[in-house]
């Protein structure tokens, strides 16, 4: 028991993280004793870590093959959990197949079988349909964010891969919110639910923010102004309102990634990116970004146009005040507009017309290697530290992916340290730097 103790803190202190909350400690315990957990907890507390740490420690080191079916009803989330569990240093080989991925890639990497296996119910059951790995040995099937990935879109798909895995004997569901009934496909017996919906503890503070207008883009930039330096997400119903805001922002100059369901995947990572080191402070997304993204706590978000849904509006506001810490949720409205109903508690806020949102200081660069040539965040700090002679704080946020790498430096100093550094020698490989545009 001490020895596993001592794995949990090795990993937590891999992460940065001091120790686990209680429900974390809850859920550690109880999909180690149970065959079948439920876990719903609220966006942001922590959900993937509560499932990875329990099933690493239950992983056989003589097994060969998937042992680990996690499914997850977003490429977003799939990348989150494959990246959170390669940073905790299991050793054990995990990979992340999803819609907008190249087949080929797929195969090189189910090739040599994953231990653990993360994918979309759509690319996963198709593998399966193909024979492009095994499920004979997949003993834990685990469904994140299992109210999405059970609505009627996925059902299909979900039942037949349900059907195909027949040596499992953990399972785990988790979500964020109470709305969906669980199938009789799934086939649970007696789960051991932990509900922990009704415990969140943070200060969200919600504001009415009034625009004189209909269009309310002029009052969006003075509440960003009014704002200030912060980072936060702009929320909008539709692709194309963010193309409207997203124009009349460039306009303005103030800098600003996208984040929808129409844009490329790779597109959709690197805005990510951008937006968790600093370069972006300000994200304009669609719903997409309400969950099951990986992006720290943020200082707000805006309703620039509100959700049907009350269950979206809280996911929405649950990007903000995340693990008991404050935040404020705006809601932008035309004066002649009507709230629905489940907003409660707002007070108006007043703004005046004032400066532009403080830019960000920072750069993304791009780096042609990454894990796959062993190369390690430590071999890339050391590299802009010595011959890029940058000072401890001029060094930001360091994202390592398989073959590429993504840093973030001072806006001063990017061009510089392109010219400096480009074509150096990391391990063995000579890699290219280049501005991430």
């Amino acid at each position: 028991m001490a020895e596993k103790r001592k794995n949990i803190e090795s990993i937590l202190q891999k992460l940065g993280i001091d120790k686990l909350n209680p429900m974390q400690e809850s859920a550690h315990k109880a999909i180690l004793s149970n065959a079948e957990t439920v876990l719903l907890s609220p966006t942001g507390t922590g959900k993937t870590l509560a499932f990875l740490l329990p099933i690493l420690a239950g992983l056989n080191t003589k097994i060969d093959g998937i042992q680990v079916l996690i499914l997850v009803p977003s490429r977003e989330l799939a990348i989150q959990i494959e990246q959170v569990t390669r940073e905790m240093g299991s050793g054990f080989k995990t990979n992340a197949v999803y819609g907008g991925r190249a087949g080929s890639k797929d195969k090189i990497d189910l090739k040599h079988s994953p231990t653990i296996l993360i994918g979309t119910p759509g690319r996963v059951a198709d593998h399966i349909r193909r024979e492009n790995f095994s499920t004979k040995n997949i003993s834990t099937l685990v469904l994140d964010e299992f109210d999405k990935s059970l609505e009627v879109g996925f059902e299909r798909e979900m039942k037949e891969i349900i059907s195909a895995l027949l040596t499992v004997k953990k399972k785990i569901l988790t979500s964020a919110t109470q709305k969906v009934e669980i199938p009789g496909f799934m086939r649970l017996r007696n789960p051991v639910q932990l509900d922990f919906l009704g415990e969140k503890q943070t200060q969200l503070t919600l504001k009415i923010v009034e625009s004189p207008t209909q269009n309310k883009l002029e009052t969006l930039v003075n509440l960003l102004g009014h704002i200030g330096d912060a980072s936060g997400i702009v929320f909008c119903n539709l692709k194309d309102t963010i193309h409207i805001v997203s124009d009349f922002m460039e306009n303005k100059g103030i800098s600003h990634a996208c984040f929808y369901g129409g844009l490329e995947q790779i597109d959709r990572e690197r805005a990510l990116i951008k937006f968790r080191n600093g370069t972006y402070k300000i994200l304009l997304a669609t719903d997409l970004a309400a969950r099951g993204i990986d992006v720290p706590a943020m200082d707000f978000i805006i309703h620039y146009e509100l959700p049907a849904r009350k269950d979206e509006f809280i996911h929405r506001n649950g990007r903000t005040a995340r693990m008991q810490s404050s935040g404020t949720a705006y809601i932008l409205k035309w004066k002649n507009e009507s709230l629905p109903g489940f907003i409660v508690g707002a007070e108006m806020e007043k703004i005046k017309p004032s400066n532009q949102p403080t830019q960000s200081l920072w750069k993304t660069l791009y780096i042609s290697g990454g894990r796959k040539d062993k190369i390690s965040k430590g071999d890339i700090a050391g590299l802009f530290f010595k011959q890029g002679a940058l000072q401890k704080d001029e060094l930001g946020t360091i994202e390592l992916k398989q073959d590429c790498a993504f840093v973030a430096v001072p806006n001063s100093k990017a061009n510089g340290l392109i010219s400096k550094l480009n074509n150096s020698r990391l391990k063995k490989k000579k890699v290219r730097i280049s501005l991430l545009n």
